[in-house]
């Protein structure tokens, strides 16, 4: 069952459309994730889900009703913003009732109901608090209790960990996956952050210049994007420009850059195109130290001879960039184990990936 069906969606600024034509539905208990950089429409089209924004064209559905001439308050909808957007004045216990006291919630069920929230968000014993007592993350999960409070039908998060620092918005991605599961929430995530959309949605949709561009399971995201755009905005990729030299009968192209670089990539015949873009994820690229190699180059296969220019140990990463002598440069991926023998700047190397870790734009 979809509890949400967006219809030919569209909203205009004077000649600028923010959200284009767009259709989207989401079934019962999934997440979500719209992602996208800034101004390409995913926060213009959560606030036109939550009643704060109308649509020029175009129809919302929560569970097959037409809610569009609904008032936010209306819609059996919970929101938790990116400033979470608590009342300083109120007490932890106050701000998680507040959208039950004017949505019809028997007052005799409210203190039950936020006693169960806190202890859902790990805060039980913090009821007396206010906002300014507690870290950004303890409020965090305020406004996610407070969101989830009225049992809503859709739940939507704007940008809901932007505010926290690297490691608690991590630790609280986590928390925050487990505690939509458990409520079985059915969950739009609005972010720019490729991380964060990858990991809590089942489903994520690409959104640039107001539409849909891809939608898809985060490996389908990843893995087969649907143009150079998804490729370069999830992930990080290394880029080539080549011309098409010639294919192979096990379907691999050659392509030829203007540096000179011969590139082959395994591609299906509807897209074997005389000029492409060519991307390689970093972290399918294989260093070999020596000036040699030992793996055999063919077209199931490219190896490419270098010198290290940089390494950089990142945590558990260990980031490699491979200067090609006249032909740019490479990003190298590679677990930071103790046992792996690590590199040096002005080490010969050759970066080797495999024809079918190529993809072809």
């Amino acid at each position: 069952m979809n509890v949400l069906e967006l219809k030919d969606v569209t909203k205009r600024y004077g000649e600028f459309t923010a959200v284009d034509a767009v259709s989207l539905k989401i079934e019962k208990g999934k997440v979500l994730s719209l992602l996208g950089p800034s101004g390409c429409g995913k926060t213009t089209t959560l606030r036109i889900i939550a009643g704060f924004t109308s649509p020029d064209t175009g129809a919302v559905e929560i569970s097959g009703a037409n809610v569009g001439r609904l008032k936010p308050y209306e819609r059996n909808v919970g929101l938790l913003f990116q400033d979470y957007a608590l009342f300083p004045h109120m007490t932890v216990a106050q701000n998680v009732a507040y959208g039950m006291r004017y949505r019809g919630t028997p007052k005799s069920e409210i203190p039950s109901r936020v006693k169960q929230m806190m202890s859902l968000v790990q805060l039980a014993g913090m009821e007396a608090r206010y906002p300014s007592q507690l870290s950004g993350g303890q409020q965090q999960r305020v406004a996610l209790a407070r969101a989830l409070a009225t049992d809503p039908q859709i739940v939507l998060l704007d940008e809901p960990l932007s505010a926290l620092d690297a490691k608690l918005r991590l630790e609280l991605r986590i928390e925050l996956k487990e505690i939509l599961r458990s409520v079985n929430a059915t969950t739009i995530v609005v972010t720019h952050d490729q991380e964060e959309a990858l990991s809590l949605g089942d489903e994520v949709v690409v959104m640039r210049g107001g539409k849909i561009v891809q939608r898809g399971s985060p490996t389908q995201i990843y893995a087969e994007p649907a143009d150079k755009f998804v490729a370069e905005f999830v992930g990080r990729s290394n880029w080539f420009h080549g011309s098409r030299r010639g294919s192979s009968s096990e379907g691999v192209c050659t392509y030829v850059t203007s540096e000179g670089l011969a590139i082959h990539a395994r591609t299906p015949l509807s897209n074997q195109r005389d000029v492409v873009d060519l991307c390689v994820r970093p972290e399918n690229i294989v260093l070999m130290g020596g000036a040699t190699s030992d793996v055999a180059q063919d077209v199931k296969s490219n190896v490419l001879a270098g010198v290290v220019l940089d390494v950089a140990p990142l945590g558990a990463d260990m980031h490699v960039v491979v200067e090609l002598p006249g032909k740019g440069r490479l990003l190298a991926i590679r677990k930071n184990v103790g046992s792996t023998p690590g590199f040096i700047a002005g080490q010969p190397v050759h970066a080797h990936f495999s024809a079918s870790d190529v993809l072809a734009f």
